[in-house]
C-alpha cells in the first residue's frame, strides 16, 4: 500500500482509534529508577539521558501498539542531547515500526531548494548513500513542514511522498496561543492567512488522494481553535488532518472532534503530556508508568468516540 493517508486510514480502522501519541520526552518524566539505572551503566550523562528516553520509549510502545495507530515524536527533545539523542530517536522510530505503528516526526522542517531536498531525504526515507544495502537515516511515516516559503519548500517534500508512498502534514492553523498574530491577519481578497494556506495544501494534496479518499498531503489544526478548525475542514475536504492540543493543552474531546469529516473520519488527534505523565496524575507506582499510559490512552479513545457518536445523533 503505496500511499500514506491509506496506510493511516487502515491504522485508524484496525485499532478502531483516531489518535497519536506524542513521544516528547524530558527526564523529569521519566520515573527515576530508570533515570538511575542508566546514570550507573555510564559516566556520560548525556549518554544516560539518551538510554533512558529510548528505554522509556520502548516501554510506552509495548503497552499502546495495539491501541493506537501512530507515534509522534517532536524532534527537538532528541535533539537537544546532540547525536546521542539522535540515536535515541532514530532507534524509536525503527522500534515503533516493528511494534507495527506509523511514525509522524514532529520538526515542522521549512526550507527551499537543496535544502529542502535534504530534509526530505532525511526524514522521509531517501537512501543517499551508494550502498542501496544502507538504511535510511530516519525513516518516518510522516513530517511535519512549514509550508510559509510556499511552493519551493514544499516541493521536495510531496516529491518523496510521491515516490516513497509518506506523508507530510502542513502548519495550517496552530493550536498555540499566539497562532492568530500572523494566520488571522487578512489578506487582500478578504480571507485570512490560514483559509490562504488551507486552500494551497489542498491543492498540492490533489494528486496524492489515496483509496481513503483523502490525501497524504495533510494538515495540522490545533484542537484549540474549534470554530476556525469546522471552517478549515470545508476548506480541505480531502485532506488528512493532524489534531494536536487535546489534553494539556486545554483542548476536549469536542473541540477535537470539529477537524473530522461528516462521517468521523480524515483526522488524528494527538496528546503527549496527558500519555506520558499518566503515571503522575493517576498517582501510581513508578514501574507501572506504562500501564498508566494505556489506561489513558483508552480513556482518550473513548472520548473522542463518544464525541462522534454525539455529534452524529
Amino acid at each position: 500500500m503505496n500511499n500514506f493517508a491509506d496506510r493511516l486510514e487502515q491504522k485508524i480502522s484496525q485499532t478502531g482509534n483516531p489518535t497519536v501519541i506524542g513521544l516528547d520526552p524530558v527526564l523529569e518524566y521519566i520515573p527515576q529508577d530508570i533515570v538511575d539505572y542508566f546514570g550507573k551503566q555510564c559516566d556520560d550523562p548525556v549518554l544516560s539521558a539518551s538510554l533512558a528516553i529510548y528505554e522509556f520509549n520502548k516501554r510506552l510502545i509495548d503497552h499502546v501498539a495495539d491501541i493506537v495507530p501512530a507515534v509522534k515524536p517532536q524532534l527537538a527533545y532528541y535533539e537537544k542531547y546532540g547525536s546521542h539523542g539522535m540515536r535515541a530517536l532514530q532507534r524509536t522510530i525503527q522500534y515503533a515500526g516493528k511494534a507495527g505503528m506509523l511514525v509522524i516526526a514532529d520538526g515542522k522542517r521549512n526550507d527551499i531548494g537543496s535544502t529542502a531536498d535534504a530534509y526530505a531525504s532525511a526524514w522521509l526515507g531517501e537512501n543517499l548513500l551508494p550502498d542501496d544495502s544502507s538504511a535510511p537515516m530516519f525513516d518516518a511515516d510522516a513530517l511535519t513542514v512549514n509550508a510559509y516559503l510556499g511552493l519551493d519548500g514544499i516541493k521536495p517534500f510531496i516529491a518523496v511522498c510521491r515516490k516513497k508512498g509518506k506523508g507530510i502534514f502542513v502548519l495550517v492553523r496552530t493550536s498555540n496561543p499566539s497562532a492568530g498574530d500572523v494566520q488571522d491577519l487578512i489578506l487582500s481578497d478578504g480571507r485570512t492567512v490560514y483559509e490562504a494556506m488551507a486552500a494551497k495544501v489542498a491543492e498540492w494534496g490533489d494528486d496524492l488522494i489515496g483509496a481513503c479518499g483523502y490525501s497524504s498531503v495533510g494538515a495540522v489544526v490545533g484542537a484549540t481553535w474549534p470554530l476556525q478548525a469546522a471552517k478549515l475542514r470545508k476548506l480541505m475536504p480531502k485532506s488528512f488532518i493532524l489534531v494536536p492540543g487535546y489534553g494539556a493543552q486545554g483542548a476536549s474531546a469536542d473541540d477535537a472532534i470539529s477537524s473530522f469529516s461528516s462521517d468521523g473520519r480524515g483526522a488524528i488527534v494527538n496528546a503527549s503530556r496527558s500519555i506520558m505523565l499518566a503515571w503522575k496524575t493517576q498517582q501510581m507506582a513508578h514501574g507501572e508508568f506504562a500501564i498508566a499510559a494505556r489506561r489513558e490512552a483508552l480513556l482518550m479513545k473513548a472520548k473522542l468516540r463518544q464525541a462522534l457518536e454525539k455529534r452524529a445523533k
